[in-house]
């Protein structure tokens, strides 16, 4: 399945890439099919059933709201995520959905959309099967699947992943083959992955996306700074973001600029992404919301603490090297692997995001592909075995955390990398098939279901 850079970074909204915005996807999809199979208008009635994943932890990661607002017709990149609330509420209290915009059924909540906690549909633990009615008569039925940073697939696409595929002029299945494409061409892996991204749009377009992509990144780091309270869901998280960022502002530039302070502003950064994320906010997947903040943390460290345009030149054009390489990366996870904490834990999530970022700060700091690579090798190789066991269901705890601790992990393998000549013993590779069988070997409890862990533990500390 060929990839594109803009798969990995899509603007969505909070909290979770495979729970809130991939059933909002599904949603919408399924209105979408209805339409095109001129079924719409007979419609009286819709139910929604989750299974596995999305059943499990669905409420605390908004999966209720992401399927209301994909009926309504919304997509996750373009709702307005003020109105969110009050749309749900309408459709609540009112007991009726306007289907797609523009075709209102009754719809009633607990007889409508049903969580079965204990059946997975067999293809992935995150599916979910939408139905129509005509009165007593089904119409049309289908199964999604969210397989990971808001990637979904019907029943028939997931059979057939395989195939589903733009021809891509350099297509890569594995890092070894990246090295040799780039080494063949004299490129460097950001100039392979645009050769690629020219199947889908010309150079400016993918330029102007890409620094789009940071522009919303950069907004959620701002507005995060600039919120209070607590977060929703019942567990009386607070905001932390915005006090920090009052302490941090008071430095002078010089102690700014302290070795250690420097990792504070890092950590400020990414938790600003995740409160945003968990409040339900406007964020970037990247490649997950779970670990949305890793990314934007570790790019604005680089612009604020180590760009000088005398020295790297254009930030603009450095941002885009920087998300092109981690894509790239990225893109060999999505492949041999899993980006889902539905499928592999936490290290498909925060460990994939490190990787990437590693790889891109090592890129626009002047790194050979060689070490670029070990970049993301290092960033991956400890954070194996990373388990998903949020509290409650909610992207909170650990997870809003875990996002500090994967962009200074990140920073960390990028340093060490460029410290040394490229040459190593782990191949990235060996580590992808590691995380994936490491994935395979952990149990389901530990695999964002709330069924174990933290999750469970917390309470009896």
């Amino acid at each position: 399945m060929s990839i594109s850079v803009f798969e990995l970074f899509k603007i969505g909204v909070g909290p979770s890439s495979s729970h809130t915005v991939g059933p909002m996807v599904a949603a919408r999809q399924f209105v979408q099919d209805l339409t095109a199979r001129e079924q719409l208008s007979q419609t009286t009635r819709v139910e929604v059933h989750l299974y596995g994943s999305l059943a499990l932890t669905g409420i605390g990661h908004g999966t209720d709201m992401a399927v209301l607002m994909g009926l309504l017709g919304e997509s996750p990149d373009t709702i307005e995520v003020d109105t969110i609330e009050d749309k749900q509420q309408t459709i609540e209290q009112g007991q009726r959905l306007n289907l797609a915009g523009d075709h209102e059924i009754a719809f009633v909540r607990d007889r409508d959309l049903l969580f079965h906690n204990d059946e997975f549909l067999p293809q992935h633990a995150n599916g979910m099967t939408c139905r129509a009615f005509a009165e007593d008569t089904t119409l049309f039925e289908r199964s999604y699947f969210s397989i990971g940073g808001g990637f979904v697939l019907s029943e028939e696409d997931f059979a057939h992943k395989d195939q589903i595929a733009t021809v891509l002029p350099f297509e890569f299945a594995s890092g070894q083959q990246l090295m040799d494409l780039c080494e063949r061409h004299g490129w460097s892996i950001a100039e392979l992955a645009m050769e690629n991204e020219k199947a889908f749009r010309n150079e400016e377009e993918v330029k102007a996306e890409l620094w789009n992509i940071w522009k919303v990144m950069e907004a959620s780091i701002e507005r995060g700074c600039h919120q209070h309270g607590l977060l929703p869901g019942g567990l009386k998280v607070r905001r932390r973001a915005e006090e920090m960022y009052r302490e941090l502002s008071k430095q002078s530039e010089e102690e700014r600029r302290q070795g250690l302070s420097i990792l504070d502003w890092v950590s400020l950064y990414a938790l600003a992404v995740n409160e945003e994320n968990a409040a339900r906010g406007r964020i970037v997947t990247a490649p997950t919301n779970g670990a949305a903040g890793v990314i934007p943390a570790v790019i604005a460290y680089y612009v604020n603490f180590v760009h000088d345009p005398a020295e790297h030149g254009d930030l603009r054009e450095q941002v885009v090297e920087f998300l092109l390489t981690a894509g790239a990366i990225g893109m060999l996870f999505k492949r041999n692997a899993s980006i889902s904490a539905a499928e592999v834990g936490c290290q498909g999530e925060i460990g994939v995001a490190c990787s990437m970022a590693a790889a891109g700060l090592a890129a626009v700091q002047g790194g050979t592909n060689q070490q670029i690579e070990n970049a993301a090798e290092i960033g991956m190789e400890h954070n194996l075995g990373l388990t998903c066991d949020p509290i409650g269901g909610l992207v909170q705890v650990p997870c809003i955390e875990r996002n500090t601790m994967g962009a200074v992990k990140a920073i960390n393998g990028a340093r060490l990398a460029l410290r040394g000549d490229g040459a190593h013993i782990v191949p990235l590779d060996s580590v992808i098939e590691t995380m994936r069988q490491t994935g395979i070997d952990m149990q389901s409890k530990y695999k964002e279901t709330s069924l174990g862990g933290l999750a469970v533990n917390a309470v009896n500390c």
